[in-house]
């Protein structure tokens, strides 16, 4: 089925494809709205465990209290972040000093993101020996939608999270997705190449385990990858495995893309390497999502030090639109986390 939008002058209201614009032996074509992954991947044919969980919302950790936001730049060039609300005033400026000190590793836009080193993590794109490429046809967007989509194609290119290539031989379409955020994302229809690709069985963190490990602690910071698959690259060879069709020519990507089966097992593979000797201590991690955890008050400034220094080292770089630091509760994995222990979240 095809679902779209009644056109109006708003483009986030604009149909993405036109019924009578879709070739009669194309696939079925479903395009939502970005409420959260899942919905997407659903649809792109990533049969990842990592990422096949009903995810509560936009991303995995969530606020579950007031927060303000906080300067951590200048006033010509302001960098938010956001803490707890209720923090005494002596916390709120030590949280504002620490954050100001302790800016590098926030990104605020693409350019800002170095990318981990490969000697630590690369994808690689394992296909079935028997599996033969396959050439997606283009398919038309209302016009508008493709401005759009060009604008976005330029800020990958200018990062050069992508590249022209000629001659691929495999092809896939795009699926142009506007974010509840508002902006446009890219994903990538992988649906046929994901066919022919074995699963990576690297292990998720037991999520039972990661909330039983997390309540108890008397200050939390939830931090969140800035477009955290990107940060890792895609291996050379198999780039082109990875091209994509647009009106303005074919692409492949550099950086691991969203929607690319077993992109979370790499993923949740560099994280468990760069963070092995702090999980379960004063860090848990799921895929992106990253949670700072303290005992006492007192400490937290300590366990976010040594996670920042982390977060250098191996040149990962956080959302600060979807980071909050210094709560004392946080929705996890569909459960609100505290110290008085563990509640099923009443939304769910």
């Amino acid at each position: 089925p095809l679902t779209y939008q009644r056109d109006n002058e708003d483009p986030s209201s604009l149909p993405l494809l036109y019924p009578d614009m879709i070739e009669e032996d194309s696939p079925s074509i479903n395009v939502v709205e970005c409420q959260n992954d899942d919905s997407i991947l659903t649809y792109l044919g990533a049969d990842d465990s990592y990422l096949q969980r009903a995810l509560p919302s936009e991303t995995q950790t969530m606020l579950n209290e007031s927060t303000i936001e906080i300067n951590i730049h200048t006033e010509e060039d302001p960098h938010i972040v956001k803490i707890r609300q209720s923090l005494n005033t002596s916390e709120q400026a030590a949280f504002t000093t620490f954050l100001r000190a302790r800016n590098q590793p926030f990104a605020w836009s693409y350019a800002d993101m170095p990318g981990i080193d490969p000697t630590i993590a690369v994808h690689n794109i394992t296909l079935n020996p028997d599996s033969k490429p396959v050439k997606q046809k283009l398919r038309k967007m209302h016009p508008r939608i493709a401005l759009l989509v060009k604008e976005e194609l330029q800020r990958l290119l200018s990062v050069s999270f992508i590249l022209p290539i000629d001659y691929p031989q495999w092809i896939s379409n795009i699926v142009p997705v506007m974010k509840a955020t508002g902006g446009l994302q890219i994903c990538t229809d992988f649906w046929d190449l994901n066919l022919t690709c074995p699963k990576d069985d690297f292990p998720l963190p037991s999520i039972d385990q990661l909330v039983d490990l997390t309540a108890g602690h008397e200050m939390l910071s939830l931090m969140d990858g800035f477009s955290g698959y990107n940060q890792i690259l895609v291996a050379p060879a198999d780039q082109h495995k990875t091209t994509f069709i647009t009106p303005w020519g074919t692409f492949c990507y550099r950086v691991m893309p969203f929607g690319l089966k077993n992109a979370g097992a790499t993923y949740q593979r560099a994280m468990t390497y760069i963070f092995h000797d702090i999980m379960h201590t004063i860090l848990e991690d799921y895929v992106d999502d990253l949670l700072g955890k303290s005992k006492h008050r007192s400490e937290h400034l300590d366990v976010l030090t040594i996670i920042f220094d982390r977060l250098l080292q191996y040149s990962v770089r956080l959302q600060p639109k979807k980071c909050a630091f210094g709560v004392l509760s946080g929705k996890l994995l569909g459960f609100i986390i505290s110290l008085r222990g563990i509640e099923v979240d009443p939304s769910k």
